[in-house]
C-alpha cells in the first residue's frame, strides 16, 4: 500500500468521533474463526443492502450507477471471505444478530422528504463502512497471520471508498450544509452506541 493510500484510508476513518477499544483487536485474533464467520455475513449485508437502495430508489440514477460496482466488490469481499473460512474447514454457520447496526437502524429518522430518507439509508451504510475500515486496519496491523494481515490491509482500502460513495452519494441528493449536520448527528449517535456497546471479540462490530 502506498503512501497516499494509506493517507487516504486514514482520512477517510477521522471522522468517526470514538475509537476502537484497543483491546478489541487482541480479543478478535484469539476468535479469529468467528470473526471470519461473522465478517462474512457482514459482506453479504452489505451488498444486499446497496441492492435494497437500488431497488427502493429507482428513480436515483445516480444512486444506481455507483451503487452497482459497489454490490459486485461486496459480493467478491463475501466469496473471498468463505474462500478463508474454507483454507481452515470452516463452515459458514448461522448468521449473527449485529447489535451494532440495529442500533444504528434505530436511530434513523423517520418520514420527512424522499430525499431525507435515502439520506438516512446512505448514513447508516457509511457509518458501517467507516467502522469496518477502521477494524480492518486494526486486524491489518496487529494480528500475527501474514496472510490475515495483508487480506485484511486491501479490505480496509476498499471499505474507505465505499464510505466515500455513500457520502457523496448524500450529497447528491440533498443539501451539503444538511448533510454536514446530519452527518455529524450520525458519527455523536454512532459514538455513543460504541461507548456503551459489549466489547466482544467475536464480531466485527
Amino acid at each position: 500500500m502506498t503512501n497516499e493510500q494509506k493517507q487516504y484510508a486514514t482520512k477517510t476513518m477521522l471522522g468517526l468521533k470514538l475509537p476502537t477499544d484497543p483491546r478489541w483487536v487482541n480479543i478478535a485474533e484469539k476468535n479469529i474463526e468467528e470473526i471470519l464467520i461473522d465478517h462474512a455475513y457482514c459482506e453479504q449485508k452489505a451488498a444486499s443492502s446497496c441492492i435494497s437502495l437500488i431497488i427502493q430508489f429507482p428513480e436515483k440514477e445516480k444512486l444506481r450507477e455507483v451503487l452497482m460496482p459497489v454490490v459486485s466488490e461486496e459480493w467478491a469481499h463475501f466469496r473471498m471471505v468463505i474462500k478463508e473460512l474454507d483454507k481452515r474447514g470452516l463452515a459458514l454457520g448461522n448468521p449473527r444478530k449485529d447489535l451494532y447496526v440495529h442500533q444504528l437502524y434505530e436511530g434513523m429518522k423517520r418520514g420527512g422528504s424522499r430525499e431525507e430518507q435515502l439520506g438516512e439509508r446512505l448514513f447508516m451504510n457509511a457509518l458501517i463502512e467507516a467502522r469496518s475500515c477502521e477494524r480492518f486496519r486494526l486486524l491489518s496491523l496487529e494480528i500475527s497471520d501474514e496472510n490475515l494481515r495483508e487480506f485484511y490491509h486491501e479490505l480496509m482500502i476498499s471499505e474507505a471508498g465505499h464510505y466515500v460513495n455513500f457520502i457523496d452519494l448524500a450529497k447528491e441528493y440533498l443539501p451539503e450544509t444538511y448533510v454536514k449536520q446530519r452527518w455529524n448527528e450520525w458519527l455523536e449517535m454512532e459514538a455513543n452506541i460504541m461507548k456503551n456497546l459489549e466489547l466482544r471479540g467475536d464480531r466485527v462490530h
